[in-house]
């Protein structure tokens, strides 16, 4: 539960002399004042982690309760990076002695990133509207290697915060752009902050092995082991006399608590790079999410005393506010806190539904929506107090101000012309069709053609083909893809502009890799035809592959629709039979990872075989797109489908 501690305010020089029997002048003529006597204190943490360039507000659908008492869902407008900075302001005026810190992973993951100017340049300049204290690095700083990292610090660097960036464990090559005279400092492995006349040491870490295998570090940069690195600083720390230290991470939750429990010295970890959501277990009644785990958890050190642990979860969804208590000898006495999930005070519309709260449906058998009644409205503000971690707050207008010619320019971008396809890029679900709503918004002669009946959807094809290509050139490599065939919305054809390419994957979905036995890959794919094809399946599941081809018998019994299952080996470019004893790297969607769409195979692939790339699934799909080699007389790439080899879906049995 939240629990705002009252802050201590340390007395004044003035004060302790009215209260100190000797010193302070007198009749024993001036000398030298007495040491202020150690204090305790109440520090307060403002953070956010994995921000990925998610720099707009977007739309939330939540469950608020009505009037009447029943559950609605309700959709307003909320996170985005000008609500976080209204946010930390507010949580700066309202407390003593706050620091406010960005635990890694600013860049990557939307236009913002590398369509709205230099990489990383709408970024930085929208951290400099909070001025952190502190931020360490990420894996997805990283992305566009040494110099690039460099190019992004120089922005943050460019105003008047100066925020310091950390990380121990980075050793930068002889020659790196970091590594070069006058930018050795450009990242530090700790900080000491001054707060109410206390040091705070704050001490930076980047997840080693992940930055070095799947993001783009320099050659000669490492990582060194993440526990070892921290001790050292802390030890540092401790020698400048700083006994409150702070570890500013990029590890994942589950690496924070194992390194807690190896930290002499360590009082606090606000953590990154797992993008958990920490905070009640009432966060899923009102379907903020499902967290992970208490919001702080309080763990013991290599000393046995307390540390503080929290992460922010992801996106700008949400703000963390941590309170920490300090006894004088800087030993951590308690913690408690809010993981803040910003919205709009406005609601954007409200989900009718029954007395028993279910969804009342037009005459065609959609959900009906309506506008929020003052009554609603009225009902859902109290609602949103006695959640404790709803918190109504408007974007911050500077930060609004600051955010608008970066917003200009993705605007622009998305209407910009990126390709042409000449001949329509045909959008199946399913091949053969289970039903007309099946034929996914393309034409009556694209749906005639034999082909999207045998091996279904040439645009499903093609964006699985583009998650395989882009990650073999620039994410570690991959030998196959899955993208579920509902989660490619439209087809292509003539002029495509930048805002069609999202239209074609809306969702915002991130990009895993797995690594997965052949075994599981059969599996996997036994999954999404089940889903697809079971009493009272979906169209949506139907597996489409980049890298993996297969035969499906609609009609056979649950785990052995499948057969035939091939893989394209990248050495020989030839295709051989899946060993289902070998691993295989696979690139999927966070969404079918964690089980979405009846992935169940992928959901219980272990965590030590999981790794999130971070990079959105559209951007991917851009990026794939613009390095077509075929271009027209405008120099726009020329979209065409695949050869009918690449398709995942070889042979479908029709009735």
């Amino acid at each position: 539960m939240y629990a705002t501690l009252p802050p201590m305010r340390l007395l004044g020089g003035a004060a302790l002399c009215a209260l100190a029997l000797a010193g302070c002048g007198g009749d024993s003529g001036p000398g030298p004042a007495p040491a202020a006597r150690p204090q305790p204190m109440d520090l307060t943490i403002a953070h956010i982690n994995d921000s990925h360039s998610n720099l707009d507000s977007s739309t939330r659908t939540l469950s608020l309760l009505q009037p009447n008492g029943v559950r609605t869902d309700v959709e307003v407008d909320a996170g985005g990076f000008p609500r976080v900075t209204a946010a930390i302001k507010a949580i700066r005026a309202s407390n003593d002695n706050v620091i406010a810190l960005h635990a890694g992973d600013a860049l990557t993951g939307t236009l913002y990133f590398n369509r709205a100017g230099s990489p990383g340049e709408a970024d930085a300049a929208l951290m400099n509207t909070v001025c952190f204290d502190a931020f360490t690095l990420g894996n997805h700083e990283f992305d566009k290697g040494d110099s690039g990292l460099k190019t992004f610090i120089d922005l943050l660097h460019a105003g008047q915060c100066k925020t310091p960036v950390l990380s121990a464990n980075v050793k930068f090559g002889a020659s790196s752009a970091l590594a070069q005279p006058g930018t050795r400092n450009y990242v530090l492995p700790s900080t000491i902050l001054n707060r109410g006349g206390h040091k705070i040491g704050v001490v930076g870490l980047t997840v080693a092995g992940k930055t070095k295998e799947s993001s783009s570090p320099d050659p000669e940069t490492t990582f060194e082991n993440e526990a070892v690195a921290a001790q050292r600083a802390i030890d540092e720390l401790k020698q400048k006399g700083v006994n409150k230290i702070v570890v500013l991470s990029h590890i994942g939750y589950e690496a924070d608590k194992a390194l807690i429990a190896q930290l002499s010295g360590v009082d606090v970890v606000v953590g990154g790079d797992s993008h958990t959501l920490t905070g009640p277990a009432s966060m899923t009644t009102y379907k903020a999410g499902t967290p992970a785990g208490d919001y702080p958890v309080l763990l013991p050190n290599k000393d046995g005393k307390n540390a503080c642990l929290v992460q922010a979860n992801e996106y700008t969804k949400v703000v963390g506010e941590l309170k920490v208590s300090f006894d004088a000898a800087g030993d951590v006495t308690a913690c408690s806190g809010t993981p803040h999930v910003t919205v709009s005070p406005s609601y954007k519309r409200v989900l009718v539904v029954d007395d028993a709260g279910k969804p009342v449906l037009d005459g065609k058998g959609n959900k009906t929506w309506r506008t929020a009644t003052a009554e609603d409205i009225a009902s859902f503000n109290q609602d949103l107090t006695a959640a404790g971690f709803l918190r109504q707050i408007e974007p911050d207008a500077q930060a609004l101000q600051v955010l608008q010619p970066f917003k200009d320019k993705v605007d622009t971008f998305k209407a910009q012309i990126v390709a042409t396809a000449p001949q329509e890029i045909c959008s199946r679900r399913v091949p053969g069709g289970m039903d007309s709503t099946d034929y996914s918004r393309s034409s009556a002669e694209c749906n005639a053609i034999g082909d999207v009946s045998l091996h279904g959807g040439d645009i499903q094809q093609l964006v699985a083909q583009s998650y395989l290509d882009v990650a073999n050139q620039d994410y570690g490599g991959a030998d196959m893809t899955l993208q579920s065939g509902g989660g490619v919305r439209i087809p292509l054809k003539g002029d495509v502009t930048a805002a069609n390419v999202i239209e074609v994957l809306p969702f915002g979905n991130m990009l895993w890799r797995l690594e997965i036995t052949g075994a599981e890959a059969k599996a996997m794919i036994e999954d999404g035809l089940d889903a697809t094809f079971k009493a009272g399946g979906s169209t949506g599941p139907y597996p489409y592959t980049a890298g993996l081809r297969f035969d499906v018998d609609q009609f056979a019994s649950k785990g052995n629709r499948a057969s035939n299952l091939q893989v394209f080996d990248q050495a020989s470019k030839a295709w051989g039979p899946l060993d289902a004893n070998k691993t295989y790297k696979l690139f999927v969607l966070s969404f079918n990872a964690t089980g979405g769409d009846g992935y169940t195979t992928l959901a219980n692939i272990p965590k030590e075989r999981r790794l999130d790339i971070g990079v959105l699934d559209a951007d991917v799909f851009q990026t794939w797109i613009d390095r077509i080699p075929e271009k027209d007389a405008n120099g726009r790439s020329v979209i065409r489908k695949l050869p009918l080899e690449l398709y995942s879906t070889q042979f479908f049995k029709m009735p």
